[in-house]
């Protein structure tokens, strides 16, 4: 009972900060029909700006604060609405409608942010630990819940019920959604639908950055590698959950979470294998996705 409780809760936390990885894809690719091979390099971008930032205050001391922390935070947000509105207007403004040239300009993109990454923090590990203040465990039932980890929970929630009341509730989500099923008819309306969807490119990139800073305290390291390593899962959690879709991502990212905790545990080897056989399974059952619109 207490190891099932563990790998519960273990996967519940890799579940949310995948998350955060992938709703900023699912938004990008769902709603913007655009095959960002990038997103994983500004995820692992953010995540070195971010710690930079947090190491900066304080960190590369010793002294974790909360403050440091939230700077480190700030930082990451900075970063992705910086690196998001420069590589949405500077190349992928260019291929929208091309789903050929976008994954040929967004796979050059990614190699320039990892050589630029690599250039500018080197390529050895960068070693990162949360601060104390959420820190420690608290033991319920022989299970050892980790605060930080409760942090990630909780931090995911946030953005997932404040993006669905976006989309759902918001003017800007409002036009989003209709840019996507008539572009022509937003424009007639008054509407600059370009602009719209350079907001969406950001916040989605921004979504990655914050993602890629707290992952480094949840695996005590960052690393070049980390980018390409989970992109593809943020694939997998977009296709299992459909295009466009956050809650479908949320869903899709903690089953996903839960089978690589499970399998980490039982079989490490095939933790991929198995979310790429649930990948397939829902496809071949749902084309969409599982909460993905069937167009």
């Amino acid at each position: 009972m207490e190891l099932h409780l563990t790998l519960l809760f273990n996967g519940l936390a890799t579940g949310m900060l995948i998350f955060l990885l992938a709703a900023g894809l699912s938004l990008i690719f769902g709603l913007m029909s655009v095959l960002n091979f990038a997103h994983g390099a500004l995820f692992m971008f953010g995540a070195y700006a971010g710690t930079w930032m947090y190491l900066l205050f304080g960190g590369a001391a010793g002294d974790y604060s909360i403050l440091a922390f939230g700077m480190g935070l700030i930082g990451a947000i900075v970063t992705g609405i910086v690196l998001g509105y420069t590589v949405e207007r500077t190349t992928v403004r260019q291929v929208y409608g091309n789903h050929l040239r976008q994954i040929l300009i967004t796979t050059g993109v990614m190699l320039v942010v990892g050589e630029l990454v690599m250039l500018i923090w080197g390529s050895n590990l960068i070693s990162v630990q949360p601060p104390p203040a959420i820190s420690g465990f608290t033991e319920l039932m022989n299970v050892r819940f980790h605060h930080y980890r409760i942090f990630i929970i909780g931090f995911g929630l946030l953005v997932l019920i404040t993006l669905l009341l976006m989309l759902k509730k918001s003017k800007i989500g409002l036009v989003v959604r209709a840019g996507v099923e008539n572009k022509e008819m937003v424009q007639a309306l008054g509407i600059n639908v370009r602009k719209v969807f350079t907001f969406v490119f950001v916040f989605g990139t921004t979504l990655a950055c914050v993602g890629g800073f707290l992952w480094g305290p949840f695996q005590g390291q960052i690393n070049p590698d980390m980018g390409l390593s989970l992109m593809l899962t943020a694939f997998i959690v977009v296709a299992i959950g459909g295009m466009g879709s956050v809650g479908g991502s949320a869903i899709a990212a903690v089953i996903v979470g839960l089978s690589e905790a499970y399998m980490a545990y039982y079989f490490p080897p095939g933790s991929l294998a198995v979310n790429m056989m649930i990948m397939a399974l829902v496809l071949l059952l749902k084309p969409s996705g599982l909460f993905g619109a069937t167009r």
